[in-house]
């Protein structure tokens, strides 16, 4: 459904229980501890990331003003950008308006969200850390959403798959599939999850609303916001289209400052469902 002509296509997901996170992880990156969480009341999440056109509408609207300046990245090695935006985010062509929105900080993210709950009337926001990996998993209980076999990413996700590393090679190993989409691809592409959500993993990472504590404090464990530790930083999840494939679980957490811009972050949105 859509709250307005020009809102971004929304998906009901309906409430459950799931476990979350992973009993391992990177070093200084630990995904755990495994715990069992209830998303108590439903919730909707974007179809898609959020697009260019959908942010510049945002804009034109408010006269907002974005970050300026984002990183763009080879791999692991980040390069500042100094003029780039999310009108042009240094691709060295045109931005597309179906591609999602890049080089947004936290609070631009937010800010977005609070102009469509303005404009519709309706609780807009961005996903609870637990509501995004609900959502991305979609009950699967398996490494990755479509399985354990990561080379079947590419009906399911832009990754830094073989395309991408022969256009862009970075120093990191690519996923051993080919999905035609060497750099970000326009949003809904690739094959739905069992929610209907596409793009939960790959194209660009998404922020979400929680502040970042390693690992998992105890509450809260029903899916909402963990907003009381770790404030200087926001998680970030689900991977890009340069992202090596560990990263790409919908366990792995991304930790970072708010006001980090990137060709590789973008967002999706959620909202409250009247009634829950």
């Amino acid at each position: 459904f859509r709250d307005c002509s020009d809102c971004p296509e929304m998906v009901k997901v309906a409430p459950g229980e799931f476990k979350m996170g992973y009993d391992g992880g990177e070093s200084e990156r630990y995904e755990g501890p495994v715990r069992k969480v209830r998303i108590v009341r439903g919730f909707a999440a974007g179809r898609t990331e959020v697009t260019v056109e959908q942010f510049r509408r945002f804009v034109v609207a408010t006269d907002y003003q974005a970050a300026r300046g984002c990183y763009a990245w080879a791999g692991k090695t980040p390069t500042m950008l100094p003029d780039a935006t999310w009108s042009d985010p240094g691709y060295g062509r045109p931005v597309r308006e179906d591609e999602p929105a890049v080089c947004v900080d936290w609070r631009d993210a937010t800010a977005y969200a609070g102009w469509l709950a303005a404009k519709t009337g309706k609780s807009y926001r961005l996903l609870s850390e637990a509501e995004w990996e609900y959502a991305a998993d979609a009950g699967s209980t398996a490494t990755f959403p479509w399985g354990e076999d990561a080379s079947l990413a590419c009906k399911y996700a832009n990754v830094y798959d073989e395309s991408a590393a022969r256009a862009r090679p970075a120093p990191i190993q690519p996923t051993h599939c080919e999905d035609g989409q060497p750099h970000v691809a326009p949003v809904g592409l690739f094959a739905a999850n069992a929610f209907g959500l596409q793009d939960m993993v790959g194209n660009v990472w998404e922020w979400v609303q929680d502040c970042y504590a390693m690992p998992y404090p105890a509450e809260p464990v029903a899916g909402s916001v963990q907003k009381s530790t770790g404030c200087d930083r926001r998680g970030t999840r689900g991977g890009s289209w340069i992202t090596e494939t560990a990263r790409q679980r919908p366990t792995f957490r991304g930790r970072d400052p708010v006001d980090r811009v990137s060709q590789v972050f973008g967002f999706r949105v959620a909202r409250d469902l009247d009634g829950g």
